[in-house]
Parts: C-alpha cells; structure tokens; sequence
C-alpha cells in the first residue's frame, strides 16, 4: 500500500463517489494520485435515493424511474400535483455504485483500498489518516465518514430520519406506474412524525417506504408491522411478495459542522450536506461537489461547497425546534405546507432556493404560535 497521495476520498459513499466522479471526468486531475478508501466494497442495492430536479441532471444515465405526478396525503387533506419543469427521481444504490466505479476503474491515478479507516488527523500543511498499521498522507483528504454523534450545543436538536422499505410485486395492477406519493401521514403518529412513500414501478410492483422522524429507532419488528399495515389496510392489498428491501438512518441536525478543518475538507452529512428540516442529501451533495470541483480548478485550492445560506439554517433550526420541543405533530406542518402552496414553490424552499417573499408565504401559511415562539428562541 502506498504512503503518500495528493488526495485521498475517506468514504465511498453517494458523498465521495461523486466528488471523485466530477473530478476525474473534469480532466484536470489526471496527474494527481488519489486514493478511494472505505471498509467494504458498495456493490449491494442497499438503498435508493429519491429526488426532484429540473431537466438532466449528472446521473440522469442511471435514473431509475421518474414521475411528473405526485400525491400528498394528510388526515383531513390530500392532493394531487403535476410538478412540471421538476420530476421526482429514483436512483438505485447498485446502479450508482457500479455507474462510478465503471468510470474510476478508468483512471490508473486512483487506487482503491477497502480497509477500515481508525482515524484521520493533519499536520502543518497535508493530512493523514490511519487505516490498521499504515499511516497514509495526503495534501487533502475528502471525509464523508461521520466518526460519532456530535455534541449538542445550545439550542441544537439531533433528530433522526430512519425507514424500513420494501420492494413489492403483486398479483394484480394495484398501481398507477405515472404517479407517486411523496408523503401518506395517514398512519399512527405515536412515535412521532410517521409518513408513508409510494414509487410505483409497474402497477404491479412499487417501493413502499416507512419513515419517521424522531429521536431514536424502533424494534425491527415495528417498521415490518407498519409496512404490512399500510399495504393491507391503506393500499387495500392482501397477497404481494417482498423482492427486495433497504433500512437507513440519517440524521436531521442543525449542529453547525465544520466544513473544513485545515487540509480535512469534510462532506456529505460530515459537510453538513444533509438538509436538516428534511433529510434530503443527494441533490445538496450534487451542488456541493460541483461548486467544489468548479472552485478547485480555478483557484487550485478546493474550498468547500455551501448549499445552506444562512436564512436557511435559521428556518431549519425553527423547524427542529418545534418538531423537539412543541407539542404539534410533523403530521400537521406538512400537512399546511402542502395545502396552502404551490408545489414548485414548496420544492424551491426545500432546496434552499426561494426568494424572501416566497420565503415568508411559506412561513405564513404553517400553524401559527409554535413557528414564531421557536424562531424567537433560535434567534
């Protein structure tokens, strides 16, 4: 194993594989020796990241499926929506996997090490991490590996997004292949806020995925009884067989992290990549890369990408404290959202991409003392 590259990529996930993907294919990199590291190889379907963009975006080759349709549904209230110029995307764990390494296997400058990496440090001027008894250096090392749980400071909340899916096909058409359900709260919110999305592949086959946002995970066996509930008593559906399934955990923070910490340039959900009112991460790790990526070949330096202006951290914050602290069920905040706006307006906030004036109709049309009390606190 070598001792000494110009730039390492801690972690082979969404975050530095597509860092790494937009650096080769800028052509400007090519000199430069980089190591790729994680503990084990990404070859399993071990997720899916589901997405809205306009037009095609760097990954349009490997999307799954997409819409141009989709359902809300509340207790009192559901809507349906044509989001045209976004679609709502799906890319599949494996098809992204072996898309980027069918082109980082094209590039004899990268080495590919699958070890467990103990800990990242830097001295004057480089950085260097630890993986078993090899001490690696680096110029830069790209960390998307979240070592642990960060401390809370004040008025800073650690929620978590975590869900069970589960591919599955049944006998009968029972889906509209044209239409998806970004959120069904129709569901028990006894742990919390509990919603429901639906990505239909066929009308007979669909991702059905179970989502909560709180402080701590359930048993196995609850997310597997609220899939088979909804299926059954939502969806109306008694025989199906499950093809395939995905569990994941991500974080919902709006803990400040550090971007960078000398030659350590941290991303994804290390970056604070992660929208923290949301969840979403895919499309933030897309902008930041590309503005890294663009920023390091005209200055030389790699300067991390911000995809969260201020505004939005701060109607983040608000958002996480009335989640933690006010007794009002996420149930019912989406549920105003997606009644009272304009849905490519709604896509526009949640991609830290509205307007002040279209900022303040959002805000004005969520309940009414839980938002202002928690803005005056975060203020």
């Amino acid at each position: 194993m070598k001792q000494q590259y110009d730039y390492i990529i801690a972690g082979a996930g969404c975050a530095g594989l597509s860092l790494l993907v937009r650096v080769l294919q800028s052509g400007r990199f090519n000199d430069k020796r980089i190591l790729l590291i994680d503990k084990e190889p990404k070859r399993k379907n071990d997720r899916t990241w589901c997405f809205w963009e306009q037009g095609e975006g760097f990954f349009e080759k490997i999307v799954y499926r997409k819409w141009e349709k989709i359902w809300f549904h509340g207790k009192d209230f559901s809507g349906a929506y044509d989001i045209l110029p976004y679609r709502y995307k799906m890319i599949r764990g494996a098809d992204f996997y072996e898309y980027c390494f069918s082109i980082i296997n094209q590039y004899s400058n990268v080495d590919i090490v699958w070890s467990e990496i103990n800990e990242i440090g830097q001295d004057a001027g480089s950085a260097w991490l630890l993986c078993g008894n090899n001490k690696i250096q680096a110029q830069y090392i790209f960390n998307s590996i979240l070592f642990e749980k960060p401390v809370m400071g004040r008025g800073e909340y650690y929620l978590l997004q975590h869900f069970k899916g589960w591919v599955i096909e049944t006998e009968e058409n029972h889906f509209n292949p044209g239409e998806a359900v970004l959120m069904d709260f129709r569901v028990s919110q006894q742990n919390g806020a509990t919603f429901v999305y639906t990505m239909p592949f066929s009308t007979r086959s669909a991702l059905i995925e179970y989502t909560i946002f709180n402080e701590k995970l359930l048993q196995p066996e609850e997310y597997k009884k609220g899939l088979s509930n909804y299926i059954e008593e939502n969806l109306q559906i008694k025989q199906y067989s499950v093809k395939d399934e995905e569990f994941g955990v991500i974080p919902m923070t709006n803990h400040v992290f550090k971007k960078s910490e000398g030659n350590i340039i941290n991303i994804g959900t290390a970056g604070g990549y992660t929208k923290a009112s949301s969840g979403y991460t895919f499309n933030f790790i897309q902008k930041a890369s590309a503005q890294m990526v663009e920023s390091w070949i005209k200055s030389t330096v790699p300067s991390p990408g911000d995809t969260t202006p201020r505004k939005f951290r701060f109607y983040d914050s608000v958002f996480l404290t009335v989640l933690a602290e006010e007794n009002i069920g996420g149930a019912k905040i989406f549920t105003q959202l997606f009644k009272k706006n304009d849905v490519q307006m709604i896509f526009r906030f949640l991609d830290n991409e509205s307007t002040l004036q279209q900022d303040l109709k959002i805000l004005a049309s969520l309940p009414t003392w839980p938002f202002p009390k928690s803005a005056f606190r975060q203020w």
